[in-house]
């Protein structure tokens, strides 16, 4: 994944490429490899389970930074926020999303929310140019006055990390290309936004079906604003897998078809999910508690989709 990020740049930065369709193949390319490396590599990193070296885990959490994101940011969100509170609206960071999209039934319904599961899709192919542009500013800001980054100037040395490692990546990705490449600026610019445009819908995509579909619940907190109730049960409740047949698409988005094991073991690392998927199963229903999953990616996608159309028309579940 590294190769198939990294490759295609070093040959677009040579000043070889005179093509414009061989310069959106390459960002293209170099785009599939990021998906790779946000899902299957950082992705483990960052929550400790690519390796028992807690310094190799450091290390390739970074990678998230040479694709444009921060890892620091990453892990508020995710690995505090996402983790701790699935679906739970008002805690979850990966539902709270901007006026224009509706992913829970306990926020408020607008008039536009009808058209979302038509233009989300748009919206989630910009994600990673959000990203690496305004996004990791705007919650870093936010995550400080969350009571984050509250040590003597760990904010600051943060947000100098979040502009440094954003300045190296535009540097090679971007700005050397612009210069290297014997084309119009714009045809670059647009190669480069191609690039994010496939990356983000990946990734967008990959995380959304597993949780915001019409079989997963969407919680109230209790008066604390916490977890009402047993956290495991909960993670099984707001969670889905879906194509847990396919070995190659597996290793393709580093293991998160497997979402319901991820939940419970996030410090586990993703290439035994489909070893554990079994036994997870098997216990969930011995207990009676759902285990959802859909049989394809396809079918995934499809029940996103109507959840969405669900959500823009009724302001309850059952309403």
């Amino acid at each position: 994944m590294l190769a198939l990020f990294f490759v295609p740049l070093i040959i677009i930065n040579t000043g070889i490429v005179s093509s414009p369709w061989l310069l959106f193949l390459l960002y293209i390319t170099s785009g599939l490899g990021m998906s790779g490396i946000g899902m299957g590599i950082m992705h483990d990193a960052i929550h400790g389970s690519y390796s028992k070296n807690k310094k190799l885990n450091k290390v390739l959490g970074l990678t998230f930074n040479l694709i444009g994101a921060n890892a620091t940011v990453w892990k508020i969100q995710h690995n505090v926020l996402h983790h701790t509170y699935p679906n739970i609206d008002g805690a979850d960071d990966d539902i709270n999303q901007p006026f224009f999209l509706r992913f829970s039934p306990n926020t408020k319904r607008l008039r536009l929310h009808r058209f979302q599961y038509l233009y989300v899709w748009f919206f989630y192919s910009l994600s990673t140019i959000s990203w690496i542009t305004a996004k990791d500013f705007v919650k870093i800001t936010r995550f400080k006055n969350m009571g984050f980054l509250n040590k003597k100037n760990e904010f600051k040395k943060e947000l100098g990390k979040v502009i440094g490692w954003k300045l190296l990546y535009f540097s090679y990705a971007l700005i050397l290309p612009l210069i290297m490449v014997p084309q119009a600026a714009w045809i670059v610019v647009l190669a480069f936004i191609s690039m994010h445009l496939v990356t983000g819908l990946l990734i967008s995509t990959v995380f959304q079906v597993a949780h915001i579909i019409p079989d997963t619940d969407f919680p109230m907190p209790d008066n604390k604003n916490k977890i009402s109730g047993d956290w495991h049960a909960h993670q099984l409740v707001t969670t889905s897998n879906f194509s847990p047949r396919s070995k190659v698409f597996s290793w393709l988005i580093g293991g998160l078809n497997y979402q319901v094991e991820h939940h419970l073991f996030p410090n586990i690392c993703h290439v035994h999910y489909r070893d554990i998927s079994k036994i997870v199963e098997d216990t969930a229903r011995e207990f009676g508690i759902p285990y959802h999953s859909k049989k394809t990616f396809i079918g995934a996608i499809a029940d996103h989709t109507k959840m969405l159309r669900f959500l823009g028309r009724k302001n309850m579940l059952g309403a």
